[in-house]
């Protein structure tokens, strides 16, 4: 099919989609633990237990849902039922998960243990369809860099939402018993529908204005954990990639979800974190330019270095100015810096996923995109699973749960959550930056033979057609 590009309305359309995903995306990664812990004041072993329970599940679930993809084959493509399917059962889940119907006890436990599953399977449902549609869309590099760009920056847009208006909003729309912060379980509940309904709104919006243009269907594979460990261990920048990109995204993931406690507990100002969200979102905005912009000189391996140490740079400050000297305004500035290198390092991510998916292609004969890109969402969940066993090992360690029903946080335990937030991050960024400048191969000759290889491949399967 050769060098075919986009039109701008599919990249609009296409992006939207990403809104509502990332709103379900953000509101669990970002106030889920805070809810649990501080709201509905469940233990901190129980969610130590769950988080790995369910990732279990994830290793088996994800590349399972990547392979009913794979098997797709309708009137409106491959992945597009899937995106719609996923964002109205996620919806729904999501309502559910925040919703709590005045339980407690053992029953409120068990409750939340399965809704925690659920949303985990259905926001796969999604997720995987979602992103694997990016390699469809076009084989030109510069192009393929734009769609990931556009998705990206309304995923930072649905995830910016969340975290600028939630410490606005829960209070307007909580009710009944609150936290000092004014947040309440009705609150979170109400909240969660709109972001239920804005999910498969702009779901609707993708498919509608989105086109498969070209894409590999399987042969009505089944799912196999053979098959699975085959694809990954058969493409060893795959391996490479989920370890790093594991890692830094960890770092991250700790700061949004550790930034509620951070605000609510130790400053005891929750909705300080509104600005500091919105001077992260603006940060993340102009993270997305960089790739655009410093790739007319530099290569995408050297601009996701860039990003990096942008980021450990930016984290360093914020731990300086916030637990350590405690002004409050310097840490929001240096967030500018550390998302711009967070959003510019999640553009990157999603276009390296396309490489390793032409890559894979490149070097066994098979493309397997769905089962590639299933574990972006895996390792996502991996991440979010090692932010959770710092966070709450820290918590418990400290006594957290214990404190919040006295109703006084001690010194000890705010300087833990500062360190959780803001000074463990840059050591993981670091550590994911010495993976990736160590191992991760596709780049300079070999990227350009993998790009020549698929090109050539594609003509003569138009030809033959």
């Amino acid at each position: 099919m050769g060098e075919y590009k986009t039109t701008w309305r599919e990249k609009i359309g296409y992006g939207v989609g990403a809104i509502g995903l990332d709103l379900s995306y953000g509101l669990f990664y970002s106030y889920l633990s805070y809810y649990l812990s501080s709201v509905l004041g469940l233990k901190e072993g129980f969610l130590l237990l769950l988080t790995p329970l369910a990732r279990i599940w994830d290793g088996i679930n994800d590349p399972i849902m990547g392979t009913i993809v794979d098997n797709t084959k309708t009137k409106m493509g491959k992945y597009r039922p899937w995106i719609v399917i996923g964002a109205l059962s996620n919806a729904v889940v999501l309502t559910l998960l925040f919703t709590s119907f005045g339980m407690s006890g053992t029953k409120l436990y068990i409750y939340i243990g399965v809704m925690y599953i659920l949303w985990g399977m259905t926001n796969t449902m999604a997720d995987i369809p979602y992103w694997s549609m990016v390699p469809s869309f076009t084989s030109d590099p510069s192009d393929r860099n734009l769609v990931a760009t556009v998705a990206r920056t309304f995923s930072g847009l649905g995830q910016g939402l969340i975290t600028v208006l939630t410490p606005f909003l829960l209070p307007k729309l909580s009710s009944g018993m609150t936290t000092e912060s004014g947040y309440s379980a009705t609150g979170f509940s109400r909240w969660a529908f709109i972001c239920a309904v804005a999910l498969v709104f702009f779901a609707v919006i993708c498919v509608l204005n989105t086109k498969e243009r070209h894409v590999v269907y399987s042969q009505n594979e089944k799912f196999s954990f053979k098959k699975m460990f085959k694809v990954i261990a058969g493409n060893d920048q795959l391996v490479v990639f989920i370890i790093f990109a594991m890692i830094s995204n960890s770092g991250w993931y700790l700061t949004s979800g550790t930034a509620v406690y951070y605000f609510s507990d130790v400053l005891e100002n929750a909705e300080a974190q509104s600005p500091f969200s919105m001077i992260g979102a603006i940060g993340s905005v102009l993270g997305l330019l960089v790739i655009p912009i410093m790739s007319k000189w530099m290569s995408k391996r050297s601009i996701y270095q860039f990003s990096l140490i942008v980021t450990i740079i930016g984290y360093a400050l914020m731990f300086l100015f916030g637990p350590v000297l405690g002004i409050t305004i310097a840490l929001d500035i240096s967030y500018i810096l550390a998302s711009i290198g967070i959003g510019s390092m999640f553009v990157a991510q999603t276009v390296f996923l396309a490489d390793i998916v032409d890559y894979g292609e490149y070097k066994t004969g098979q493309r397997n995109e769905s089962i590639t890109f299933s574990m972006k969402g895996f390792l996502q969940k991996l991440a979010y699973t090692i932010q959770t066993i710092i966070l709450f090992s820290g918590l418990k360690i400290m006594g957290y749960n214990q404190q919040i029903t006295t109703g006084t946080i001690n010194a000890s335990t705010k300087n833990a959550i500062g360190i959780i937030a803001f000074g463990i991050p840059p050591i993981l960024v670091l550590i994911s930056l010495i993976i990736f400048s160590s191992k991760f191969k596709i780049h300079g000759e070999l990227a350009d033979k993998v790009h020549a290889y698929i090109v050539e491949k594609r003509s003569l399967e138009e030809n033959n057609n």
